[in-house]
């Protein structure tokens, strides 16, 4: 392997790294949405709410005296009830979210999301047998999990999207006001990272292709 083919491996696999990284946190934190209800009295107190894969945070916040009539923001302090959702520990309360929004919907994501990081786990796995044994040829399928967890991050992101839209719109609950937060942030930027880093490590991974009509492939530089 050329000197400038091993640079452009080594970035794109820092990249990946990132993306790696970047997916760990948004998997395993719970502030992808932050939803909040309308507050028609100030001086009160209000319940918002932020949520993830595996849990649902409540807080309640205080309202000083403000034209704004929305509840928060969620960085206010106030007194925080965290709880599991009920599917994934039965022994913990989790009404809020049951009423609110379809349990199909949240197993859905979370159980993509752990499909991802197996992907991520088996790519991992892939590139150091390829530096440990000096075997090129496994940074392939290596790029083709890291892909495969990118594809996998944005069906999830697209999953609790949906999520959050029908709890907005759902009759059964006081939230009318949501934004995302810095864990689907990270979920985005993770899917664009593995996705495309996966598609780069493809490329730079691949032999050299003939240059000249009487250059076979056979020609082409050995691979270990």
């Amino acid at each position: 392997m050329s000197q400038i083919k091993a640079l452009k491996i080594r970035a794109t696999l820092f990249c990946i790294l990132v993306g790696i990284v970047l997916a760990t946190v948004a998997v395993v934190t719970d502030h992808w949405a932050v939803l909040s209800p309308q507050v028609e009295h100030h001086n009160t107190t209000c319940e918002a709410a932020h949520f993830g894969l595996w849990r649902i945070c409540t807080k309640t916040i205080v309202m000083s005296d403000s034209k704004d009539k929305s509840c928060g923001p969620i960085t206010l302090p106030g007194e925080k009830n965290c709880s599991y959702f009920r599917h994934f520990n039965p022994g913990e309360s989790s009404e809020i979210f049951e009423v609110t929004t379809q349990k199909e919907y949240s197993i859905s994501a979370a159980a993509i999301a752990i499909f991802s990081l197996a992907f991520l786990i088996m790519g991992t796995i892939c590139v150091l047998l390829s530096f440990r044994k000096k075997r090129d040829y496994l940074l392939r399928p290596a790029s083709m999990f890291y892909a495969f967890a990118g594809l996998c991050i944005f069906v999830s992101v697209e999953v609790m999207r949906q999520s959050v839209k029908r709890m907005i719109d759902s009759e059964d609950t006081v939230w009318i006001e949501y934004y995302y937060s810095w864990s689907f942030a990270c979920a985005c930027a993770a899917f664009v990272l593995l996705f495309l880093g996966g598609l780069a490590l493809l490329i730079f991974s691949l032999p050299r292709m003939p240059q000249n009509p009487w250059e076979s492939c056979m020609d082409a530089e050995p691979e270990h």
